[in-house]
């Protein structure tokens, strides 16, 4: 696929940013707003992207350090900025949307393989998502768990649900469980 490529997300994308994540989410209450988008790409501009394939916008992924079995509340920006620099272990994918002419092409996994490809260079121990939209098939497909224990944000719906990709089994317990720090019961 030499027509398509993954790069950083930059200043001049958030028009198109903008735009497709009100059609992806307008219509469901998701929609965040650029302000909002903003604010999670400047928590860490290295793990946001943006597809172009055949020479224009495609869609992108934003993601950002979080704390493992926590996600950003929708209905807020994010606090601070320059969260790379205290980054923890576990890096959030919050939102990969795709233009639909790009759709059904295999760039959501690819999207996905390139960030965590990115998280694994950097040495994240584990990845998390919010699958909105039916979109927990694909995820748990790409190797995400469902984690029913975590409580999300109202701002999500009542359809969401938090899903982990481990890539260090100890980062498999939430806080305050039974488990040890070296993953064992």
């Amino acid at each position: 696929m030499t027509d398509t490529r993954i790069r950083l997300l930059q200043d001049e994308d958030w028009d198109d940013v903008a735009a497709l994540e009100a059609v992806a989410y307008g219509a469901s209450g998701l929609s965040e707003g650029r302000e909002a988008l903003r604010s999670r790409h400047r928590a860490s501009p290295s793990t946001c992207f943006v597809l172009e394939h055949a020479g224009v916008f495609g869609g992108y992924l934003l993601a950002l350090p979080y704390p493992l079995f926590r996600c950003p509340d929708l209905s807020m920006a994010e606090r601070g900025v320059g969260r790379e620099g205290h980054r923890g272990s576990n890096l959030h994918l919050h939102d990969l949307a795709l233009a639909e002419r790009v759709r059904g092409r295999g760039m959501a996994r690819r999207m996905a393989r390139h960030l965590e490809e990115t998280g694994r260079g950097a040495r994240y121990r584990s990845f998390s998502l919010v699958a909105v939209h039916g979109s927990r098939p694909l995820w748990s497909r790409l190797g995400y768990r469902t984690r029913p224990e975590v409580a999300l944000p109202a701002s999500y719906g009542a359809q969401a649900v938090y899903m982990t990709k481990l890539l260090d089994p100890a980062a498999d317990a939430p806080p305050g469980s039974a488990r040890g720090a070296r993953g064992t019961s």
